[in-house]
């Protein structure tokens, strides 16, 4: 029998390697999973039409389905998490493949909306699930010290989504129907299962240690911190998504390049993202919060300039690959600063993560449309990104001095009550 979630000790096992070696063959399985889940997330923005025509439906119609699934992968975190709690954490690993599998099997044969709407639901819940279980997984194969670049593996994964799996789940759609996208993601999942029922370890563990409690866990919002770092991600998110969800039309509309530049520019962000991501792991382990102050700062300063040169082609392209870059450079440090200040809590900590980016996955698009129904233009997008990612930096910074302030409070002996009250 598999043993149940450990508690995650903020020492190193000594089975745990060492910060600066390889990271564990089960954190890159466990990106490949996230590339599979990240693909389904993502691929329905170039399948609407194919959908709508299929099933007889409007494409605004269509496009609940993309809604369905953030909001699944809102709720879906903190529920499963708290629900897998005390289960085996490779069990729910897998069985959360399953179900997200099983989704995709019934969506790829489903003639009815209303059937392919609940199976996004279902395989949004399962997603966010697996993401939350998973980023706890991943923390607690590497040490303190490795934390970033285990969480830069997971969000490389979304990165190579966009880059490969997005644009092939469309190129698929068009040449081949839009459930032929389905079956793909369907065996991307197959191919995830097998590999972590083979590489992802049982973690026993530790000896004495008991199994987490739900009222236990929960604590982890009395802490400030935590509050703070998850405003920071939702702010991030919105930020990046409230100009990036417009960007085709304004690439079209305002820049005045063809319908042709669309998926090469998305893959251009891709590629930029996945090159963020990559840095950013790396430095976010020796440089938690710089990371943060640098990659928030310089987010919010591309964004500006997408504003003020929206109408000059190769400027926006060009500023289209820095704004993946810059973004995702900070996702690892955003993600591990979570699991940073949760304790002993890491499955609701990445439960946590997961809502608060969906939050701003959710709201920014919104504040795009707004401002672009208030008649400002698609350009004005960029502006509204950069006053969030600007709010980004100022939590932050809040963030980081009410850390200082808890270490002089810790190095003078203060009580640990007085110390989590510092926020």
């Amino acid at each position: 029998m598999f043993a149940a979630h450990p508690r995650v000790s903020p020492v190193m096992s000594p089975t745990a390697p060492r910060a600066g070696s390889r990271l564990p063959t089960s954190v890159y399985v466990l990106g490949v999973a996230v590339f599979a889940l990240g693909t389904s997330e993502f691929m329905l923005a170039g399948l609407l039409p194919e959908i709508a025509d299929d099933l007889d439906v409007s494409i605004p119609r269509a496009g609940l389905l993309i809604s369905a699934f953030a909001v699944g992968m809102v709720v879906g975190a903190p529920t499963l998490a708290a629900a897998t709690l005390r289960l085996p954490r490779r069990t729910t690993l897998v069985g959360l493949l399953v179900v997200f599998g099983a989704g995709h099997v019934v969506g790829a044969v489903s003639t009815s909306y209303g059937v392919l709407f609940a199976t996004r639901v279902v395989s949004a819940l399962a997603c966010a699930g697996f993401w939350a279980v998973g980023a706890a997984v991943a923390i607690a194969t590497v040490p303190v010290g490795a934390r970033a670049r285990a969480m830069a593996v997971m969000v490389g994964g979304l990165s190579v989504a966009n880059v490969a799996g997005v644009p092939g789940g469309a190129l698929l759609g068009q040449h081949f129907g839009w459930r032929s996208a389905f079956w793909a993601v369907t065996l991307m999942t197959a191919v995830a299962l097998v590999g972590v029922v083979a590489l992802v370890p049982r973690g026993a563990p530790a000896a004495g240690a008991e199994p987490p409690r739900l009222r236990q866990e929960l604590r982890i919002y009395r802490d400030p911190q935590v509050w703070l770092a998850m405003a920071t991600i939702a702010l991030f998110a919105g930020a990046t998504f409230s100009f990036f969800s417009y960007l085709a039309p304004l690439l079209t509309d305002v820049a005045g390049l063809g319908d042709g530049w669309v998926p090469t520019v998305l893959a251009l962000f891709g590629a930029g993202a996945f090159l963020g991501t990559l840095v950013g792991g790396r430095l976010a382990d020796r440089h938690r919060f710089g990371t943060m102050y640098g990659g928030l700062t310089a987010t919010a300063a591309v964004l500006v300039a997408c504003a003020l040169l929206a109408e000059y082609p190769a400027a926006i392209v060009t500023l289209s690959v820095l704004l993946g870059a810059t973004a995702f450079t900070t996702a690892p440090a955003l993600n591990a600063r979570i699991f940073d200040v949760a304790g002993a809590a890491q499955g609701l900590a990445g439960a946590t993560a997961t809502s608060s980016f969906n939050i701003g996955n959710t709201v920014g698009p919104w504040l795009g449309g707004l401002v672009i129904s208030a008649g400002l233009g698609y350009a004005a997008t960029a502006w509204t990104g950069a006053v969030l990612a600007a709010g980004a930096v100022a939590v932050t910074v809040a963030a980081g001095r009410s850390a200082a302030r808890r270490t002089t409070l810790v190095a003078r002996g203060e009580p640990e009550g007085a110390v989590k009250a510092t926020g």
